[in-house]
């Protein structure tokens, strides 16, 4: 969520890592949080050794939301200066796709290379969101950083999670409602309804949508496409992890939901009804993806985006052969 220029060059400062932690927790949290030493209880995945995650670029600025094209350019929305950026390989720099274009949240691309990047992030659209949804979702030119309205008259958009059939679905992390978009664009912005949603994504075969909540019980809900009335908590984290703060969500090859942490500095991963940890020691983690295609940030490799502006490869999360 945007917030003041003063706060913002609170967070750039020698303190800022624990002070943005401290900021979102109060920013996100629609009711106390039962004050207790975090203590994250989500075991291991399997025994398997890994190799450490490597950085692969930094954006300057704290990155809400990655994604990666079938090129394997990655994309990032960049939170203060509502900018989207786009770097071509690990190692490169990142280059600046177009100016403020609103408080970014989550980012998906298109079966069309076009990117999707949701809008009204900040702190007065997302407790609004709700009530008075007035955000846009925009399409954005991969290359030349075009800018049009995709969808207009949601909440205040922090997730956004592409279906197989074109349809997409956002979050509003302040509400609780969960918006959608028809490929002949129909929008609602309340068909369905989450406590506190964050991360968001859509089963392979598009029958499910996952959401992450993430303040009070943090965990993961099922929604049924065909019954999104009745949307069902599937996991919850461990008492241990009240405070984790987990964020963005994206899927494995099999299917499994994938979860960053903020204060935990964990990533998730959803098997048979529980959560276990895949990679730790990356704190203010925001958004994951895969890489795509063969080149640059490419298919069965694991992306890590932050706060702290970092993307790291995680070879833990890695899927060779995807």
């Amino acid at each position: 969520m945007r917030l003041s220029k003063k706060l913002r060059t609170a967070l750039r400062g020698p303190r800022g890592t624990a002070l943005a932690a401290a900021v979102l927790a109060a920013a996100t949290a629609a009711t106390a949080v039962p004050a207790a030493g975090p203590a994250y209880a989500a075991a291991r995945c399997g025994s398997a050794e890994a190799a450490p995650p490597v950085r692969v670029a930094r954006i300057p600025d704290w990155v809400e939301s990655i994604a990666v094209d079938g090129r394997g350019r990655m994309f990032a929305t960049a939170y203060f200066s509502g900018r989207v950026y786009r770097v071509d390989a690990p190692g490169g720099e990142p280059v600046a796709l177009t100016g403020d274009i609103g408080a970014n949240g989550g980012i998906v691309v298109r079966g069309d290379g076009q990117l999707l990047v949701g809008t009204g992030n900040d702190l007065a659209h997302s407790l609004t969101g709700d009530l008075f949804p007035t955000s846009r979702l925009l399409r954005v030119h991969p290359d030349s950083g075009a800018v049009t309205t995709y969808a207009a008259g949601l909440g205040g958009i922090d997730g956004v999670a592409l279906a197989p059939d074109g349809t997409v679905y956002t979050t509003t992390l302040g509400g609780r409602n969960i918006g959608r978009v028809t490929p002949d664009g129909r929008v609602d912005p309340a068909w369905s309804r989450v406590p506190q949603p964050n991360g968001i994504a859509v089963s392979p075969d598009g029958g499910e949508v996952y959401v992450v909540q993430t303040t009070v019980a943090p965990g993961l809900y099922r929604i049924p496409v065909d019954d999104p009335a009745h949307p069902r908590r599937w996991i919850s984290a461990d008492a241990a992890d009240a405070l984790a703060l987990p964020d963005g969500l994206t899927l494995d090859g099999q299917g499994r939901p994938l979860v960053a942490t903020h204060t935990a500095g964990q990533i998730w991963r959803a098997e048979e009804g529980r959560l276990c940890t895949v990679e730790s020691g990356l704190p203010l983690s925001t958004q994951l993806t895969y890489g795509r295609g063969d080149r640059g940030f490419s298919a069965g490799r694991l992306y890590r985006a932050g706060v702290d502006g970092e993307l790291y490869e995680v070879p833990a999360g890695a899927e060779p052969g995807r």
